[in-house]
C-alpha cells in the first residue's frame, strides 16, 4: 500500500499508480487475468474503488499499463547491454543471451492465459520492431568489421534471431537458453569472411 502522502501530489499520484500495477500483477499471478475484479484490486491496493476509477476503467486497462511497464523495463535493459563495451559480436551475444532469458524467465510467469490476453497489446508489436532494430544494427556492425557473415541481409539475419530465441520460452534452464543463443551465433559466423 502507499503511502498516504508523498513529497508531492505527482509522487503521491505515481505511487498509487504503482501499487495499483504491482497489486494487479500479483493479483493475476495468483487467480488469472479474467479472474481478477477492480474491487479485488482496490482491497488489496488499500485504496477506495473510486479511488482506482480515477486511474484505470478497468482491470484490462491496468494489465496493458503494467505490461507497457514490463516491456520498456526490458528494451532499456538489451539497449545499456547493447551500449557496453565491446565488439559488435561481443555486443551482439551479450543482447542474444539478455532476450533469450527474458523470454524465458517471463513466459512462466505470465502463463498462457495472460500471454493470449497481453498478445494483442499494441506495445508487443512496437517492442518487437525495437528489439528487431537492435539486433539488425549490431548484426551490421559484425558483418562490416569482419566477424559476422555479410552474405545474408542483416535484417534477415534478425529475424532469424528473433525467431529461434522464441524457443528460449519452452526451455527448461537457463543453461539450456545459453546453448541456444550459442547455436543462434554459431549460424551468424558460419560464413564469416
Amino acid at each position: 500500500m502507499p503511502k498516504l502522502w508523498s513529497e508531492t501530489i505527482e509522487a503521491h499520484r505515481r505511487d498509487v499508480r504503482q501499487a495499483i500495477l504491482d497489486t494487479t500483477a500479483v493479483l493475476v499471478a495468483g487467480h488469472g487475468p479474467l479472474s481478477v475484479t477492480m474491487s479485488q484490486i482496490a482491497e488489496e491496493t488499500g485504496i477506495g474503488r473510486a479511488t482506482l476509477y480515477k486511474y484505470f476503467p478497468d482491470v484490462e486497462s491496468i494489465l496493458f499499463a503494467w505490461h507497457a511497464q514490463q516491456i520498456a523495463g526490458h528494451l532499456k535493459q538489451l539497449e545499456e547491454v547493447r551500449d557496453r563495451v565491446g565488439s559488435a559480436r561481443e555486443r551482439l551475444e551479450a543482447v542474444l543471451e539478455t532476450f533469450a532469458l527474458i523470454s524465458h524467465e517471463t513466459r512462466g510467469h505470465h502463463g498462457s492465459e495472460l500471454a493470449r490476453f497481453l498478445g494483442k497489446d499494441e506495445h508487443v508489436a512496437q517492442a518487437q520492431r525495437r528489439v528487431h532494430g537492435l539486433i539488425r544494427g549490431l548484426v551490421g556492425e559484425g558483418a562490416e568489421a569482419g566477424d559476422l557473415r555479410d552474405d545474408i541481409p542483416p535484417e534477415e539475419i534478425a529475424t532469424y534471431c528473433l525467431n529461434a530465441l522464441a524457443a528460449a520460452a519452452s526451455l527448461p534452464s537457463r543453461v539450456a537458453v545459453r546453448r541456444l543463443v550459442g547455436l543462434t551465433l554459431s549460424a551468424m559466423t558460419a560464413a564469416a569472411g
